[in-house]
This record gives C-alpha cells, structure tokens and sequence, in this order.
C-alpha cells in the first residue's frame, strides 16, 4: 500500500522507495530507506502525512507520500 493509505498510530516497513531520484537520496540522508520502520503519527486529506522515522518526525507532501510503498510491521520486527 502507499503510505498516504496507512492508519495513524500503526508501525509499517518501507517497502520500496519511488521517486525521483533527488528525492530518494534525500530521504535516504533522513534514515527512509528500504526497511527501516516507520509509524504514521498523522496525515491530512490532501494526502500530506506526518511519520516518525529513527526518532525523528517527517512531514511528507502527497507527491512524495505516494511514492512509498509500505507494508505492516510484523509484531518481531
């Protein structure tokens, strides 16, 4: 699922990572890599969302939210 589509409060894995490539190195230096853990704290209708990545709180505009594919956490991961 995209992260946009995620319920607020739930941990999820990142999946995969598809935007443009400026992007993704950017996410990368904030710790949004491919399986690292994130929990979605909040999120709007325009599809803005807020996560909290390794202790950090990320806000995401719709563009970027869509292009992160993410799937529930395991409850041993």
């Amino acid at each position: 699922m995209k992260l946009y589509e995620g319920e607020i409060g739930k941990i999820y894995i990142v999946y995969s990572v598809m935007v443009k490539a400026g992007i993704t190195r950017r996410l990368e230096a904030l710790g949004v890599t491919e399986l690292t853990p994130v929990t979605l704290m909040n999120k709007k209708g325009s599809g803005t969302v807020i996560i909290k990545v390794r202790g950090t709180r990320l806000a995401l505009g719709r563009k970027i939210s869509e292009g992160i594919e993410i799937r529930e956490a395991a409850d041993h991961e």
